[in-house]
């Protein structure tokens, strides 16, 4: 339990032993005992009474403080003591349990918050400096000792060791890293000291990008959220209109009517009316499902987003990077007039200022230090490969459709893979053919859709159909569509959005920067954050951190488990609340049987809202 929660619980505990001190203490007068329930009174409610005032003076006139504050004070003006601090009591026993619940829901989203770095250890001038983030530039050098977190993004340029990205990816195994590789700022370091090139600055880094994600996600309402916000708005005056007129109206128009009975059944619908469970649950049930999601590495960028989820109908899926590994490796090489060492020479050059994964695949294999001074006049053909100058030749690397764009004669490749075609001064001199893998966590995700009959799968992809179909055929997808480019994407994906029914939501899953407008223009945009570039993360409604398209199916679980919490709460809030409220209106309750009604209620539906913590991953 917060500081807060603890000093609300003693609040409640000192008002409790005073109250049962004045029913147990009897005195000849009763002043001694309502001088105590004055004190009791004070000691729990002042707060409500300051909250009310102030509010008042704000505009903010018909809240839950001004409905407690009305209703206890009114009770003590008809002499029931012990009632109007029994109301205030309650009441602040369900706010601690309401700070209790929204605490345990924070705790899962502040997890995350504490992947934020405190400071940095730079090289500067031969001395490694403490300093502040944000101070650090890009191409600094910082040093990361055993058990720290990285503070900003970078490139392994000494030292090796194992790194923990639980906080990032929800994953607790380990990830190795060495020389030459990416780590990512809120990872800890585990073993060895690092040396890191820095290569984004702390307010573009992994870590400032998700730390901004999480505090913004609550200020994206969800419709059920926003009914509720306006459901309050016109209900509470309207109730304090009824009470008024409950305790005038019937000692103005009945016979023998006593105005003092009426206006304590008025107080009693004053007290019942208040919509805490409502207000407090829905709003908790969102950002509960949030936490929970949040716990298994899923970032959702606002309760809006996780209620499209429950209703999600078509999931449609990029194929490399989402699916399948996106680590090319080259398999064979065939050239024509040219050594296997010449060829990657070339192909690699032309490639060196790309970082898509077929490029990084051929740098890879061709091992050896790349000369960008060689390169020039680089051209990249969106959808078919690039163009460009390499030691003074004209050099293409590309799909087929590069080689008849340029009308360039081509010997095919039928082998299942992505092949790769060179041609040097226009004559064609070899290929490449590099395989990518698919993940063993795909078959993971699609067997959870089909769990559930009403979502449908769709792969796009601008690999070739071979290569497509053997992955859609291994992974039991429903429908793919092969050799696209990024315009035929959004074609595509313009044509399934007609494809879904009214209240159907489709979800794109992507990685790279081509697919930015497909996450942009799909109900719900879904980045694989891990390998995933900055453009497509931004795009993005939610990101899975540890690239696993099986979260994608955890997430539409959770979101379902909320809105079933949700609908359940609404529904059994209002049935209880009408109830009770026509009860009190009838003189059938007393005070204390609206004060559990209400706070039972508000109890109720907190405690079954924190049901969502608890969901767990398939």
């Amino acid at each position: 339990m917060n500081r807060k929660g603890r000093k609300q619980l003693i609040k409640i505990i000192i008002s409790l032993i005073l109250v049962i001190m004045a029913f147990f203490i009897k005195l000849d007068t009763s002043l001694f005992n309502n001088i105590l329930f004055v004190f009791a009174y004070i000691i729990v409610g002042y707060d409500i009474v300051l909250k009310a005032i102030r509010n008042i003076f704000k505009g903010k006139i018909f809240d839950e403080n001004f409905l407690m504050s009305i209703a206890t004070i009114g009770a003590f003006g008809i002499g029931e003591f012990p009632e109007a601090v029994a109301v205030m009591l309650f009441y602040q026993v369900g706010e601690l349990f309401q700070s209790y619940a929204v605490d345990k829901s924070r705790k899962s989203v502040a997890s995350l918050m504490d992947i934020r770095p405190d400071y940095a250890n730079v090289l500067r001038d031969e001395e490694i400096k403490r300093v502040d983030p944000d101070e650090v530039n890009v191409g600094e050098i910082i040093l990361v000792k055993p058990g720290e977190k990285i503070p900003l993004d970078g490139v392994v340029i000494e030292g090796s060791s194992m790194l923990n990205t639980v906080a990032l990816t929800g994953e607790a195994v380990p990830r190795k890293v060495s020389i030459n590789d990416e780590v990512l700022s809120g990872s800890i370091n585990n073993d060895e000291i690092l040396r890191i090139k820095v290569s984004k600055e702390f307010g573009e880094s992994t870590v400032s990008k998700i730390l901004d994600l999480v505090e913004n996600a609550s200020s994206r309402k969800s419709k059920s959220e926003n009914f509720i916000s306006k459901f309050a708005k016109y209900y509470t005056p309207i109730v304090v209109i009824i009470a008024v007129l409950l305790a005038v109206i019937p000692s103005l128009i009945i016979k023998d009517a006593i105005f003092s009975e009426w206006f304590y059944r008025a107080l009693s619908f004053l007290v019942v009316s208040c919509p805490c469970a409502l207000v407090i649950s829905i709003p908790l049930s969102f950002f509960g499902g949030i936490g929970a999601a949040s716990k298994i590495g899923v970032l959702i960028k606002g309760s809006n987003y996780l209620e499209a989820l429950a209703s999600s109908e078509i999931v449609v899926c990029d194929k490399t990077g989402t699916l399948t590994e996106g680590v090319f490796e080259v398999q064979r090489i065939e050239t024509r007039g040219y050594s296997d060492k010449d060829l990657l020479r070339y192909a690699s050059h032309a490639e060196c200022f790309s970082n898509h994964p077929i490029s990084q695949s051929l740098k890879q294999c061709y091992d050896k230090e790349i000369n960008e001074k060689l390169v020039t006049k680089t051209k990249e053909i969106s959808g078919k490969g690039v163009e460009a100058l390499v030691d003074g030749k004209k050099v293409l690397v590309g799909n087929e459709k590069l080689m008849q764009d340029k009308k360039i004669k081509y010997q095919k490749i039928e082998e299942v893979g992505t092949p790769v075609y060179v041609a040097v001064d226009g004559n064609f001199a070899g290929s490449i053919l590099i395989a990518d893998k698919i993940k063993e966590d795909s078959h993971k995700a699609i067997k959870l859709f089909k769990h559930d009959n009403s979502i449908r799968v769709v792969m796009l992809t601008g690999d070739r159909e071979n290569i497509s179909k053997s992955v859609a055929d291994a992974l039991g997808i429903d429908e793919y569509h092969a050799e696209l480019l990024p315009q035929d994407k959004v074609s595509w994906v313009e044509k399934l959005m007609m494809q879904k029914s009214a209240r159907g939501k489709l979800i794109f899953v992507g990685d790279g920067i081509n697919d930015a407008p497909v996450l942009a223009l799909a109900d719900i945009g879904v980045a694989m954050g891990g390998l995933g570039s900055d453009a497509a993360i931004e795009a993005a409604d939610v990101v899975i951190m540890s690239d696993e398209p099986s979260k994608i199916a955890n997430s539409i679980i959770i979101s379902k488990k909320t809105m079933r919490i949700v609908r359940q709460n609404i529904i059994f809030a209002i049935a209880v609340k009408i109830g009770v409220l026509v009860l009190s209106a009838l003189g059938m309750t007393t005070m204390w049987a609206a004060v559990f009604a209400d706070v039972g209620v508000s109890i109720l539906a907190i405690l079954n809202a924190l049901r969502i913590l608890k969901t767990h991953e398939d």
